[in-house]
């Protein structure tokens, strides 16, 4: 039996729900008791146990341009899935799209009339609407009692789990040590470890679930919330100088300053590098540079037996949350360059990110920048299969450079109010070498060995544009997965137009290592600009338990004083990507045909004994000819150059003082910024 009603939605067409009733649990349920506006069902009522199939029509809000629309939603509660259709007709096809109700959240909303919000453990939600407050109280408790079922249904199996895999360590266990079947079996062992690893994962998913429903619901309700700006990211390079001019307290002298003041942009860059290479031991010299022909894809062949009997073994020694910092990791999961490298690569597109400056309003500088970081991602983060790059050792020192064709300096959008491209500063290109092209700067250091904090900048002089960061990189064991933290914080200086933009970065996380290793990123950042009150959220969206599609990112501008959204964005962030603007225009980007610019560095003869490419270039060479064993001693050798120093350091009671970076605060900032001598 199936009861129907037909409901005016919004004033707008006729929609219906229904709920079948069609045994007696469910008839019984239509008795049930129900507390219009609290979201919630009688504790006491024995119907609230029933499992329920509950559809119909709810407006479903879809996006800032089409506002609300009628969908058809289905909530089957043996899956656990609230599941939504164009229409009735088209609910025996492929759901528009579905939340898994598991460690969700429901609850109603003041937005608007009889509106309630659904937020999925993984940071999904719908924003629905009902034709009025009965339906908006039946969704809701049948929403809620689906997702309390399968979340209470889970913890129940989990105990079970560890009951079960406590039986099976205490049987291992109980084995002698010798004979035919042993405790110390190797297959036996292999399913020990596996087996605590497995459980450990599982309640580390348990708890991500119900921390991600806390923060999505508390994302939702707080809907004017400003973005944190605590961790920092990207320092970048341009000309060195100052060495002689930087006094002990870590400033600039007043004379320096003055004279930098009265140069053109052009010749104050002459001069930063002038002065950078005189006071440097190991002077770098641009012309030396050539374009970079280093490729280092990773081939995707997965773990090999050999090598996962050695993770296995290193899975048995750690703890679930366990900080991975000082453990020693197998030469094999190398990706041949150093992390200082990496950070270079996110540059992949200058001319996307020299646009920027020239965009004609705030909104505009804001929109693209945030372009330019949702595409930055794909180039740095190379193949699919995860490997790390090398840790880079104290002092270590990345250098390269990127020339840019002035003409090729244009927004991934282009707007009738935007200025032709590159038209900013030209009449500030006087030399040959800058005549058809930017140059652009950068360098990275490894600033800090405990905790590993590396500091990278990058400048593009003639734009006026520079960013500056610092990444510590925290790893923590996650049982079958490895997760990376980027805590630090990256600052874009608009220098025509003195403005800020404070960003942070994702957290990266090995997945499947012990057979396939890939990598995700996950989590939530924040771009803000403080002078133009303009900021946007991003999250990286890691893969759900069930279903789902990998890599998803989505973006959101918002003007804060005014609370209006000027821009939305989603896809992949190594994939496609839709940008929606305020304007009503929309636009595609697909990163893997975005043209890639190679950087300019200097041959290895000529970089000196710290700069990354050299440091490493024996490592690199034996993992390219396949020798792990050779790359391993390599590695051994430069780890233990390093302890040697730190000791030595440690009895002269001498500090160890960056060449490039200074310690301000709790970040690190390249020693001549270009904003210090604007």
């Amino acid at each position: 039996m199936e009861k129907t009603l037909n409901v005016s939605h919004s004033g707008s067409s006729k929609g219906k729900w229904s709920l079948d009733l069609g045994n007696p649990a469910h008839r019984e349920a239509r008795s049930g008791s129900y507390s219009p506006g609290t979201g919630a069902v009688s504790d006491t009522h024995p119907s609230q146990t029933q499992k329920r199939h509950l559809e119909g029509v709810l407006n479903k809000y879809t996006n800032l341009l089409q506002g609300w629309q009628h969908r058809y939603f289905v909530l089957d509660p043996e899956l656990g899935q609230l599941q939504y259709f164009i229409n009735e007709h088209s609910k025996n096809q492929k759901p528009r799209g579905s939340l898994p109700l598991i460690g969700s959240s429901v609850a109603p909303s003041d937005e608007f009339p009889y509106m309630f919000t659904v937020c999925a453990a993984n940071g999904d939600f719908f924003k629905l609407r009902a034709c009025d407050a009965h339906e908006q109280q039946m969704w809701m408790t049948q929403l809620q009692l689906c997702a309390r079922r399968h979340s209470d249904g889970s913890a129940k199996v989990m105990s079970q789990a560890e009951g079960q895999q406590k039986n099976l360590v205490n049987s291992i266990e109980s084995l002698p040590s010798h004979g035919p079947l042993s405790s110390l079996d190797q297959d036996l062992l292999l399913l020990k470890a596996t087996s605590a690893a497995t459980l450990s994962c599982l309640g580390e998913c348990l708890s991500i679930l119900q921390h991600n429903v806390c923060q999505a619901a508390q994302h939702i309700t707080q809907s004017h919330m400003q973005g944190s700006h605590t961790d920092n990211i990207c320092n970048w390079s341009r000309s060195k100088t100052a060495s002689e001019d930087y006094e002990k307290n870590g400033e600039l002298t007043h004379n320096t300053s003055t004279v930098h003041q009265h140069l053109s942009p052009l010749h104050r860059n002459k001069e930063r590098l002038k002065d950078t290479e005189s006071s440097s031991s190991e002077s770098v010299d641009s012309s030396e540079e050539i374009t970079d022909t280093e490729d280092n894809e990773e081939e995707d062949l997965g773990v090999l037996d050999d090598q996962r009997s050695i993770i296995l073994h290193l899975l048995s020694q750690l703890k679930l949350g366990m900080d991975l910092t000082r453990v020693v990791l197998p030469t094999f999961i190398l990706e041949k360059r150093s992390l200082l490298e990496m950070y270079a690569n996110f540059m992949a597109h200058p001319d996307v990110f020299l646009a920027i400056t020239s965009g004609v309003t705030a909104e505009e500088r804001m929109i693209r920048f945030v372009e330019y970081y949702l595409t930055a991602f794909h180039e740095g983060r190379k193949g699919a299969v995860a490997k790390k790059p090398y840790n880079p050792i104290l002092g270590e020192s990345f250098h390269c450079t990127w020339d840019v064709q002035r003409d090729k300096v244009r927004p991934l959008r282009t707007t009738s109010s935007s200025p032709a491209p590159a038209a900013a500063h030209s009449t500030q290109i006087t030399s040959s070498e800058g005549l058809g092209s930017y140059r652009l700067r950068f360098v990275a250091e490894q600033v800090s060995h405990h905790p590993p904090v590396s500091g990278f900048y990058c400048e593009c002089e003639e734009q006026q544009i520079c960013v500056n960061t610092h990444v510590w990189t925290k790893s923590k064991f996650m049982g079958m997965s490895i997760g990376v933290s980027m805590v630090g914080e990256g600052v874009l200086h608009l220098l025509e137009h003195d403005e800020e933009y404070v960003f942070t970065l994702p957290s990266a996380y090995a997945r499947s290592i012990l057979t396939v290793p890939w990598v995700e990123l996950g989590g939530k950042v924040s771009i803000s600009c403080a002078k133009s009150g303009y900021s946007a959220t991003v999250t990286f969206h890691t893969k759900p338990f069930y279903g789902g599609k990998v890599h998803r990112v989505t973006a959101e501008v918002k003007h804060n004083p005014t609370g209006t959204i000027v821009c939305k964005a989603q896809g992949e962030w190594n994939g496609t990507l839709e940008f929606t603007y305020s304007s009503g225009e929309t636009k595609v980007i697909d990163t893997s045909k975005l043209p890639v610019i190679k950087k300019k560095i200097r041959p290895l003869e000529k970089q000196g004994q710290y700069e990354s490419r050299r440091l490493w270039q024996h490592v690199t060479a034996a993992l390219k000819a396949g020798d792990i064993d050779a790359a391993t001693e390599h590695k051994h050798q430069l780890e233990e150059k390093q302890r040697r120093e730190g000791k030595q350091r440690t009895a002269s009671s001498t500090t160890w003082k960056p060449k490039y970076f200074i310690k301000e605060g709790d970040g690190w900032v390249y020693h001549n910024p270009l904003w210090k001598t604007k």
